[in-house]
């Protein structure tokens, strides 16, 4: 079932000048919100809990001002259905069905939990646990300022790029592909808005309604629904340490007649693994005998920690079976939006007309910035620094995990990335633990997102907090998982 899309308070400030008291504000918003079209019939809204947190307010407060909007038949309760803005007292200039456009529409919702996350990422006084991206201060500002003021001197790209992206870009992204032993010449390679567009053009522009797609379970591609808009089903297999196990591959390739292998083998997205190079030429042997293409989620790689990764499958494709995804969101600046994919030149056009279809192509500006902190060797100085910083944060987490977690839980050493992928020894109601959480300013990514059948997992990350809040949210997390065990 389709869940309503999230209501966020951003917008409402309390006025200290009022002489209308609290509730009454409240209500008063609520129903400009109503009136004027933007919550139309239909709509439900959040629990009372929610509102009251949302708002930063008493429930009871909360309380008061629906009554009101009751009273005026602006808003009504269902049973079972919660409260929802009455059909009555909408403006009728809006159209009505706007709320079952919301509901019905053909990409799906975020889970309501990342719905959430989403939102509450942008709270300043919470302790961000589980963000899968880099703390402001780890981003190279003083570096893309320079680039930036470089830049600005010369002459700026205001038009529109070629389909494929910036030519200049491609070349800077062959060279830096090279390195990892990828080979890519400039016309197989596609410039995306974020590597997240890869799955939405791929999902769209090669994959027939009702295919399936392979994946390691749990995975990051089960937080995201650009598959499943599609029509696109999804069948996870098992991962052991050394990565995505291939022993059951043929079976369920051949049982879900599979259209596709989705991989992230560098850094695994929750887990951390590392796949290593025997099971990365395992997986290449099977899929080539299946006849099974692969996409290669290589957000990680420039990441390591301890020594680089073996080479992405991509540098061992000989027969044009991959394509290969990355970014420069998780090392250098998620604000510049500048992904790639890499593939045979048809399935390349292919995905760059889809594109053109859907945005006529990444900004130019940012483009341009990104070629140059390639050409000038920038990116790969920041990752040397990077690496450092991150090896620091990871060690503090461990050492951390290790004076608060013993007979709790129990982890692996990641070797590069963001994550640590904790095992809690009990299942614990994941959901309440991320409530309970969010109750004492921590921010969890909780396992369930990833495989939903999860009660054991979260992912930690030791990207964004800082070392600070890493101390004192890890020793706090723990307090909460022992008080939430002797309660289940």
């Amino acid at each position: 079932m389709r869940q309503s899309a999230g209501m966020a308070m951003v917008d409402w400030r309390p006025d200290p000048l009022s002489p209308l008291p609290l509730y009454a504000q409240i209500a008063g918003y609520f129903r400009a919100k109503i009136t004027g079209g933007n919550w139309p019939a239909g709509m439900k809204l959040p629990p009372q809990r929610e509102l009251a947190r949302q708002l930063d307010v008493n429930r009871s407060t909360v309380v008061a001002a629906l009554g009101q909007l009751t009273e005026l038949g602006l808003i009504e309760g269902r049973h079972g259905g919660g409260t929802r803005v009455a059909a009555a007292k909408a403006n009728r200039g809006t159209a009505g069905s706007w709320n079952d456009y919301v509901e019905e529409g053909i990409h799906y919702p975020n889970l309501p939990a990342v719905q959430a996350i989403n939102r509450l990422e942008f709270q300043p006084e919470l302790v961000r646990l589980g963000t899968g991206e880099l703390a402001p201060e780890l981003l190279p500002g003083e570096q893309m300022r320079d680039i930036l003021a470089e830049l600005a001197r010369g002459e700026l790209p205001l038009a529109y790029e070629e389909p494929l992206g910036s030519l200049r870009l491609r070349r800077a992204l062959s060279a830096e592909l090279g390195r990892s032993g990828i080979q890519a010449d400039p016309s197989s390679i596609l410039i995306l808005s974020g590597a997240l567009q890869g799955f939405q053009l791929i999902s769209l522009g090669l994959l027939p309604k009702g295919s399936t797609v392979l994946l390691e379970k749990p995975s990051y591609l089960y937080s995201i629904h650009s598959f499943q808009s599609a029509g696109v089903k999804l069948c996870g297999l098992p991962m052991d340490g050394r990565g995505l196990m291939t022993e059951g591959l043929e079976n369920a390739a051949v049982r879900t007649k599979a259209a596709l292998l989705y991989t992230i083998p560098a850094f695994h997205n929750p887990t951390g693994i590392l796949m290593d190079a025997e099971r990365r030429r395992e997986l290449m042997k099977k899929t080539a005998g299946l006849g099974l293409p692969i996409l290669e989620d290589g957000a990680y790689q420039d990441l390591w920690l301890e020594e680089p990764p073996p080479q992405p499958l991509k540098a061992m494709d000989q027969s044009g079976s991959v394509l290969h995804l990355g970014t420069l969101s998780k090392s250098a600046s998620p604000g510049l939006r500048i992904g790639w994919v890499t593939g045979p030149e048809q399935v390349i056009r292919r995905l760059a007309d889809i594109k053109m279809q859907t945005d006529y192509g990444a900004s130019s500006l940012s483009q341009l910035a990104a070629a140059k902190w390639l050409e000038d060797g920038c990116h790969e100085r920041h990752c040397s620094t990077l690496r450092l910083a991150l090896r620091r944060r990871r060690d503090l987490m461990l050492e951390l995990l290790e004076r608060h977690y013993e007979g709790l839980a129990a982890w692996s050493k990641p070797a590069g990335g963001f994550y640590v992928w904790l095992r809690l020894n009990r299942p614990v109601p994941l959901p309440k633990l991320f409530r309970a959480a969010l109750a004492e300013g921590l921010l969890l990514n909780t396992g369930e997102l990833y495989d939903r059948s999860d009660a054991r997992h979260l992912r930690l990350s030791y990207s964004y907090a800082s070392p600070s809040e890493l101390e004192r949210g890890i020793a706090k997390l723990a307090e909460l998982i022992r008080r939430m065990g002797r309660l289940c």
